[in-house]
C-alpha cells in the first residue's frame, strides 16, 4: 500500500496518496516511511504547516532522521527562517558529515543571509562528494556571481 501511495504522489495524485498514507498510519501510527512520504506529499501540495507537523512527529520518534531534518529545513528555508533551517542542516551534518544535500541546502540558506563565502564553502564540499549535484552547482554559480558583483561595486 505504501508503494502504491508513493507512486500516486509521484504521479501528482496527491489527495489519493494521502488517503493511502493515512490508511497505513491508522494501523501503524509510527510508520516512519509513511510519515516521511506523507510529509513530502503535503509539502508538494503547499500544505507546509501540516508537513512541518509531520516532520516534527518523525523527529520526536527519531531525532536523527536525516529525511525529516532536511524536510524540516527546507520548510524553514521557504518561510525565510534561514538560521533555523541551518540548524536543521547542521544537525543532519553531525550525523552524516559527508551529506551533499545537507551541505547544498545549508549553502542556500547561508547565501540568503548574505554569508556568501561560507555558502561557497558548503557548495564546494557538496560538489566534492557529488560533482554532478545540480543544487550545489547552481548555488555555487550564483554565489560566485554575487561575490563578483560585490567586488566590482567596491
Amino acid at each position: 500500500m505504501l508503494e502504491h501511495a508513493y507512486d500516486l504522489a509521484e504521479d501528482q495524485e496527491y489527495e489519493e496518496a494521502l488517503l493511502l498514507y493515512d490508511e497505513v498510519l491508522n494501523s501503524d501510527p509510527k510508520n516512519i516511511p509513511a510519515l516521511l512520504d506523507k510529509a513530502a506529499t503535503l509539502q508538494r501540495m503547499g500544505k507546509n504547516s501540516q508537513s512541518f507537523q509531520v516532520y516534527n512527529s518523525v523527529l520526536k520518534e527519531d531525532s536523527k532522521n536525516l529525511d525529516a531534518l532536511i524536510g524540516k529545513g527546507t520548510l524553514l528555508h521557504a518561510k525565510s527562517k534561514f538560521s533555523d533551517a541551518i540548524d536543521c542542516y547542521d544537525s543532519a551534518l553531525k550525523i552524516k558529515p559527508r551529506f551533499a544535500m545537507a551541505l547544498a541546502c545549508k549553502g542556500m540558506s547561508l547565501g540568503e543571509i548574505g554569508k556568501l563565502d561560507y555558502a561557497l564553502v558548503c557548495f564546494k564540499k557538496a560538489l566534492a562528494i557529488d560533482k554532478d549535484y545540480d543544487l550545489a552547482n547552481m548555488g555555487k554559480q550564483k554565489a560566485l556571481e554575487l561575490l563578483e558583483s560585490q567586488k566590482s561595486k567596491k
